[in-house]
């Protein structure tokens, strides 16, 4: 005899499923992305916790406690605002704005750079080539992740950006994700960035909020990368509100001979969850991920991994650094699984972390899934305090004690930021890392 347990919705979870029913009508051509199938898949499930592993130490079932209605699409008042915003920053290639999750030509420059290609999710979506669309559907992680399906199912816009065969695009490409922040309300994005062969580009993704209403932001990004392309992927997020709610899925295949570097700044009090999910489909590619996240007050922060070796001699690199004040939480999390037949993988990941205060928690859960016989992988993971023999000896020296930990927590960071991007998106990050240091001593 068995019993049919039934799942009991929480508020939030009954409340995006009014949303959805509110907004129902809006199906685009092509199964993989029927938003109804998509938001049965959620309903299914439901918001992910910590019965599921992936999710063990991010409970976002617990977490959510009520689900924001979709932003509207920006007004005058919200593009008059990004505007401003826009007027006090550098642009020198590609920016495309997405504001309030919506893609803004007019806000947005050098569309049509050479060997650069942008389109609206929307217009994709709504004509596309088929291979494009199959690549924005994910279908696969969708079945797995709730989240996506969630993503899938509600997604107001987005960019698809192509990099042409075999061009060599010297100016970053810029995704600009603006909130504007004057009401409560939910954004959802995806994107999709495809390198083609022989090809290199540098993305540098940007999460900024415009005003201090909270928010809950479901972004995807699809990263493609051909054979023999290079990518380097820089995301900045910062300035995140107690209120905030963030998830950000990467997901990113390397074709044979490929190289991908990508990189995360997390700073701020709100809760933020990056899950990542790299493949490696070709022979000879190589990704690195790394990333550093500054955590203070209550904010969580979880960095959730899933490298998955299918081809030969690949290598993947994996440091991710946290440093924790006051009551903060920081999660990592990473897997990296070598499929049969992946012969000469070089698999190496850590996670490092520094506490500033007795309040702080880090939960490391490294994981090697190991189907080959010749490979070479290892993980490890520290968490402390700093060196007080290297503070004293700073001190010695006339150095106050938070100039010593700034000092000290800048070199920490700077291993992370090494060999990301361009000397001058080096420049900015460290200086991103400073002032956050900066901000502890006043």
């Amino acid at each position: 005899m068995t019993a049919e347990i039934t799942r009991i919705n929480t508020a939030a979870e009954s409340k995006l499923i009014e949303l959805f029913g509110a907004a129902k009508g809006g199906v685009y051509s092509g199964a993989s992305l029927d938003r109804e199938a998509a938001f049965a898949r959620f309903a299914k499930s439901g918001l992910p916790h910590r019965r599921i592993e992936a999710w063990h130490y991010t409970d976002l079932r617990s977490i959510l406690r009520d689900a924001y209605a979709p932003t509207v699409a920006p007004t005058e008042d919200t593009v008059a605002l990004a505007r401003t915003r826009l007027a006090e920053m550098h642009v020198e290639g590609t920016r495309v704005v997405i504001l309030d999750g919506y893609f803004q030509a007019e806000l947005s420059s050098n569309l049509e750079q050479p060997g650069v290609s942008t389109r609206s999710l929307i217009d994709v979506l709504g004509g596309g080539p088929s291979g494009v669309i199959d690549r924005l559907a994910v279908s696969a992680l969708e079945a797995q992740e709730s989240v996506l399906s969630l993503n899938a199912a509600f997604m107001q816009g987005g960019a698809v950006v192509s990099v042409a065969p075999g061009a060599v695009v010297e100016t970053p490409i810029e995704l600009l994700f603006l909130t504007s922040g004057q009401r409560a309300g939910a954004v959802t994005t995806r994107s999709l960035v495809e390198v083609g062969s022989g090809a290199s580009a540098i993305v540098v993704e940007r999460h900024e909020a415009l005003g201090s209403a909270p928010s809950q932001s479901n972004h995807a990004l699809i990263l493609s990368v051909y054979d023999k392309a290079s990518l380097h992927h820089v995301t900045m997020s910062s300035g995140a509100e107690a209120a905030t709610q963030t998830v950000a899925s990467i997901i990113a295949n390397l074709g044979a001979d490929a190289n991908l570097v990508s990189f995360a700044l997390v700073t701020g009090f709100g809760f933020v969850r990056r899950q990542g999910f790299l493949t490696f489909n070709g022979a000879h590619a190589k990704g690195d991920l790394r990333g550093i996240s500054l955590l203070d007050h209550q904010g969580h922060a979880d960095t959730t991994l899933v490298v998955t070796h299918k081809a030969t001699h690949c290598e993947s690199r994996e440091l991710f650094k946290h440093i924790l004040d006051d009551e903060a939480t920081g999660v990592f999390q990473g897997k990296v699984i070598v499929a049969p037949g992946a012969q000469k993988t070089d698999g190496k990941m850590m996670s490092r972390a520094i506490f500033l205060a007795d309040g702080a928690t880090m939960y490391n859960k490294p994981e090697l899934e190991i189907f080959a016989d010749d490979v070479v992988c290892g993980h490890g993971a520290t968490a402390g305090f700093l060196n007080e023999e290297q503070l004293f000896y700073l001190r010695a020296r006339g150095i106050p004690e938070k100039e010593a930990q700034a000092l000290l927590l800048e070199a920490f960071a700077a291993e992370a930021i090494e060999g990301v991007g361009t000397d001058a998106i080096r420049e900015v990050l460290t200086e991103s890392v400073g002032r956050w240091l900066r901000q502890r001593q006043d």
